[in-house]
């Protein structure tokens, strides 16, 4: 993968190609950005520049032999970790080795997937993956061998926030005293979850979402989209290609996140003063709380999305609005007036205290009815 098939983030690009080709490459480097931005692609480019010599990215004039490894994502000195969990084929002590065949063809499909892609990949939507001690002790025996062909090493860790405490540790130590011309890359889509001590140690690039222009160029020239589609597709992408294949490929709604927030909304504005209703939050809750908890989390950030495009809404922001409903009988045009700055704050704070508590194995029953009680009186809320 060459700079050049990366989309965007062309000061990045420039800044890891003058840096590398002057020499200076620093032993610990965290790409953060939002989803479908490109850290993970942008990593490989880098990887590639590195460990081919791909001084001329246009031609691909490095070691053609290497090119080709990088190719299908096989190249020795080029190590991979990502958040993992048990599945059918792996029973227990999940590594990111076991899952290898998976993770190269899911680079090869969309370098551009989320985690929950990847969850879904493997198998374990319904569970939740981690970087656990075991991988920190992989991650050790292999940077303590010496380079393949005799030049860096260099190990991609995606979702870096994934990893446990232990885990976390254990890096921290070959962060601080690195094995010879080894370079860690270090992705995150969440800074704050990631101990201070990490990166503080680490040279941090803050990547932005993919400009409209840039995705409907490439749903065009890469997927074959019509123009005008592209350019409607772009808009609801928010400067996220992954977001961006799902709409074009109209596989976004596997989960039917937006009638499941519409029932709630539905039944959370009759439950005011009516003891019947609250059954059906009580019932909604229910059936939420029966998914993973992936799903769950998955579903609160689609919820916070929502509740987002809402305001904008009703603030008359029309350039900001993405969202486009497809469920019969709702306008966001009504519901918007519901959602300002009385209670916007307050219902960010409760979605992203339920993701918290679910993330960390709470009851999600009780969680998310505890959440649409809440989130009933504040919608209900006056400025």
């Amino acid at each position: 993968m060459l700079f050049k098939d990366i989309l965007g983030q062309d000061h990045i690009k420039n800044h890891l190609t003058k840096s590398a080709t002057a020499g200076r490459i620093p032993h610990a480097q965290l790409f953060v950005g939002p989803e479908g931005s490109g850290t993970l692609s942008m990593a490989i480019a880098y990887a590639q520049y590195i460990l081919c010599g791909n001084i001329d990215q246009e031609n691909t004039s490095g070691n053609e032999v290497c090119n080709l490894k990088f190719e299908h994502f096989s190249h020795p000195d080029l190590h991979f970790v990502f958040p993992v969990a048990t599945n059918e084929d792996v029973k227990k002590h999940p590594v990111s080795a076991n899952f290898l065949t998976s993770w190269r063809e899911f680079l090869h499909d969309n370098p551009y997937g989320s985690l929950f892609d990847w969850y879904k990949k493997i198998g374990v939507e319904k569970k939740q993956g981690q970087i656990g001690v075991d991988e920190a002790s992989e991650i050790n025996k292999a940077l303590s061998l010496k380079a393949y062909e005799g030049g860096y090493k260099v190990m991609i860790i995606w979702m870096a926030d994934k990893m446990n405490t232990a885990a976390s540790n254990k890096l921290l130590k070959l962060l601080e005293e690195p094995p010879n011309k080894t370079v860690f890359i270090l992705i995150t889509e969440h800074l704050d979850d990631l101990l201070q001590t990490i990166i503080s140690r680490c040279q941090v690039l803050d990547f932005i979402g993919i400009s409209e222009s840039v995705i409907a160029e490439n749903l065009v020239s890469r997927e074959n989209c019509d123009q005008n589609a592209a350019l409607k597709i772009a808009h609801q992408s928010e400067g996220n290609y992954n977001k961006a294949l799902h709409i074009l490929k109209k596989d976004a709604d596997e989960y039917p996140f937006e009638e499941w927030f519409i029932e709630w909304i539905r039944s959370a504005f009759k439950a005011k003063g009516n003891a019947a209703a609250i059954l059906d939050l009580i019932k909604w809750s229910e059936n939420i709380a029966g998914l993973g908890r992936e799903v769950q989390k998955q579903f609160l950030n689609y919820c916070i999305y929502f509740f987002r495009q809402a305001l904008m809404a009703n603030y008359q922001a029309k350039e900001l609005v993405f969202f486009e409903p497809t469920v019969s009988n709702f306008n966001i045009e009504k519901f918007a007036p519901f959602v300002d700055g009385s209670n916007i704050n307050d219902i960010f704070k409760e979605l992203e205290t339920a993701i918290y508590h679910i993330e960390r194995n709470g009851n999600s029953k009780i969680i998310l009815t505890d959440l649409s009680i809440k989130l009933t009186r504040l919608i209900h809320k006056k400025q």
